[in-house]
């Protein structure tokens, strides 16, 4: 069975921790550069939304598979996941984004690998 259906809904943390802890999904955070330094889900790549509003691809790791698309509160991954699924990708974004991810306990990374926080 296929992980993503157009219109399956917004995934919780807890769902979308486990579509990417398989590696299968990719977790692309759509928060700016610095914000994503500090803390962000592990194995996520960054692509912050104004790049894809530019026209920007995803990062070669997360082309041609499902993402999960994830920010701060929900909002600009939510308008992240629209305009990938209107380019073709099978996209889902984090309902809450990663201020929920973190209250539901779940692993928070900076770029060294060490624990991170939410910026």
């Amino acid at each position: 069975m296929f992980l993503f259906r157009r219109g399956a809904g917004r995934p919780t943390p807890e769902q979308a921790r486990t579509r990417t802890s398989d590696v299968t999904a990719v977790p692309c955070d759509v928060r700016e550069v610095p914000r994503w330094r500090a803390g962000r889900a592990p194995g996520a790549v960054s692509v912050p939304l104004i790049r894809l509003l530019d026209g920007a691809a995803l990062p070669t790791d997360a082309q041609g598979r499902p993402v999960v698309a994830i920010c701060r509160f929900g909002h600009r991954s939510q308008r992240a996941g629209r305009l990938l699924a209107s380019r073709g990708s099978d996209d889902v974004d984090v309902t809450g984004g990663m201020s929920a991810w973190a209250q539901a306990g779940l692993p928070v990374v900076d770029e060294r690998g060490q624990s991170g926080w939410i910026a």
